[in-house]
């Protein structure tokens, strides 16, 4: 099973940009396919980004096209994700999550992922 722990998170004005990371031990994220979902206090987990195992093909939600970039370091073991002009409404705990050769074709579902990260808060506020 893939081990999985986010960063970066913190509080940052509207307009501003962070950048969290997915580190993962136990499964190279170069086959797996890792998405990043967010969860605000009383909403449903929603699917922001996924990227494909192996051909790295891209897919993000409609919220966020444009602003967010997912990437991945495969010499690092990571998935990033670049989060620039944020919106008060972009504000929730984001978590990474992985699942062994998977492409995202369902990655909206958060059942199609076996592995979890902890999660890391981010604040969009001034």
């Amino acid at each position: 099973q893939v081990q999985l722990v986010e960063s970066g998170g913190g509080l940052v004005q509207p307009g501003g940009s962070l950048k969290l990371a997915c580190a993962a031990s136990g499964f190279p994220l170069e086959y797996a396919g890792v998405g990043w979902f967010r969860q605000a206090p009383g909403q449903e987990r929603e699917a922001v980004s996924c990227i494909s195992a192996s051909d790295g093909v891209r897919h993000y939600a409609s919220s966020v096209k444009g602003r967010f970039t997912i990437s991945r370091d495969s010499e690092k073991n990571t998935v990033t994700l670049q989060m620039n002009s944020l919106k008060p409404e972009d504000t929730a705990v984001y978590y990474c999550a992985a699942e062994v050769h998977y492409y995202c074709l369902d990655y909206w579902r958060p059942m199609a992922f076996g592995s979890w990260g902890q999660g890391t808060q981010v604040t969009v506020s001034s």
